[in-house]
C-alpha cells in the first residue's frame, strides 16, 4: 500500500519518468524515508509500552545474567526480523534506551540486515540450500562475535548521551500506571527519539537513493574482476558504502558468481551491502560518536572478509 502511494506521488504528482534515474532516486528516497520513520515510531512506541511493565534494571539483569548467551539471542532475534541496515537502527536505539549492554545490541544490529526471510528465500532460489544454510550460519557468527568483541572493548563512553535531552527524558520517563498511560508512555518516548533522528534519517536515505540509482552494476563487476586474490576485501570495501534492498543485492551477487567470481567474493559483496552502508553510518552518528562507528564498521568488515575467504575455500563442498 505504501509503495503504491509513493509511486503515485513520484510518477503522477511529481510527473517524473519511471524509467529515469531521477525518478528511481526520488521514489527510493520517499519510500525508504517514510518506511524508516514510521518503523522507528511504531517500534519504539511498542517497545516503550512493553518496557513499561518491566523495569530497565530487570531487562538488563536478565540479558547480562545469560553469561554470553545474550549475544546469541540478540543475533537470533536479528535473523528473524525483516530489516535492512537502516531499518534495524530503531530497535538498536530502543535496546540501548532499555539499558541492554552495548555488545549485545551490536549483535542484533549486525545480524538483522545480514539475514532475513526475504534474503533467505531469494538465496534458496538462486544458490540452493547448502550455500543458503552456510550463509545464515556465517551471518549469525559474524553478529555474535562482533558483538562479543565490541562488548569487551568497553565502548559505552562513545554513545551520545543526548539522544533524548534532559527535558524530553523527564517527559518520557513518567512512571505509567494504567493501560492508557502505558500507551502514551510508549508514544511519548517515540516522539522524543524521532525528533532527534529525523534529519539524520533523511540525510542517510538521500545518500542511499543516490548510490542505489547512479552507481552502475557494470562498474562494480569491472572493478572486482581485476583484483585476483584481493577480490574478497575489494568486493567488501566496494559494498560497504552502497545501500540497497535484498531484492537488488542477491541478483547482483548471482551475476558475479555466474561470471566466474569465487563464491566468497560474491557473498562478501552481498554481506557488505546488506550489513553496512553510508546511510546507516550517518543515522548512527546521532546515536554514537564517530570513533565507535569506525570501530563497529571496521570489525564487521574484517568479519565479512574472513567469511568471504572461508566461503572461497569451501566452494567445492557447498556447490
Amino acid at each position: 500500500m505504501l509503495q503504491l502511494i509513493i509511486d503515485w506521488l513520484t510518477y503522477s504528482v511529481f510527473k517524473l519518468d519511471a524509467g529515469s534515474r531521477m525518478g528511481g532516486a526520488v521514489n527510493f528516497f520517499l519510500y525508504d524515508s517514510v518506511k524508516i520513520i514510521l518503523l522507528l515510531f511504531v517500534m519504539i512506541s511498542v517497545i516503550g509500552f512493553l518496557r513499561s511493565f518491566v523495569s530497565q534494571e530487570k531487562i538488563k539483569a536478565w540479558i547480562v545474567g545469560k553469561k554470553g548467551w545474550g549475544n546469541f539471542f540478540a543475533s537470533l532475534f536479528g535473523a528473524i526480523t525483516p530489516f535492512c541496515s537502516c531499518s534495524s537502527i530503531p530497535l538498536f536505539i530502543s535496546f540501548l534506551d532499555a539499558g541492554i549492554p552495548l555488545g549485545v545490541t551490536f549483535s542484533f544490529l549486525v545480524t538483522s540486515p545480514l539475514i532475513n526471510e526475504y534474503l533467505v528465500v531469494l538465496m534458496l532460489g538462486f544458490f540452493g540450500w547448502k550455500i543458503t544454510l552456510a550463509y545464515v550460519a556465517s551471518g549469525m557468527a559474524i553478529g555474535i562475535f562482533t558483538g562479543m568483541i565490541l562488548g569487551r572493548m568497553k565502548l559505552e563512553k562513545y554513545i551520545e548521551k543526548d539522544i533524548v535531552s534532559a527535558e524530553e527524558e523527564e517527559a518520557c520517563q513518567v512512571a505509567p500506571k494504567g493501560l492508557k498511560q502505558r500507551i502514551f508512555f510508549g508514544i511519548n518516548e517515540a516522539v522524543c527519539i524521532v525528533k532527534k533522528l529525523w534529519f539524520w534519517i533523511l540525510t542517510g536515505v538521500g545518500l542511499g537513493a543516490a548510490i542505489h540509482n547512479y552507481v552502475p552494476q557494470e562498474a562494480v563487476q569491472a572493478i572486482i574482476s581485476k583484483t585476483g586474490f584481493f577480490s574478497v576485501p575489494i568486493a567488501t570495501l566496494i559494498g560497504v558504502p552502497m545501500y540497497g534492498s535484498c531484492a537488488a543485492i542477491v541478483p547482483i551477487a548471482v551475476v558475479l558468481f555466474q561470471k566466474g567470481f569465487p563464491l566468497g567474493t560474491a557473498l562478501s559483496f552481498m554481506m557488505a551491502v546488506a550489513a553496512l552502508s553510508l546511510p546507516e553510518a550517518i543515522m548512527l552518528r546521532r546515536a554514537m560518536k564517530l570513533k565507535l562507528i569506525l570501530i563497529f564498521f571496521g570489525i564487521t568488515t574484517l568479519g565479512i572478509i574472513f567469511t568471504g575467504y572461508l566461503f572461497n575455500l569451501l566452494q567445492k563442498i557447498l556447490r
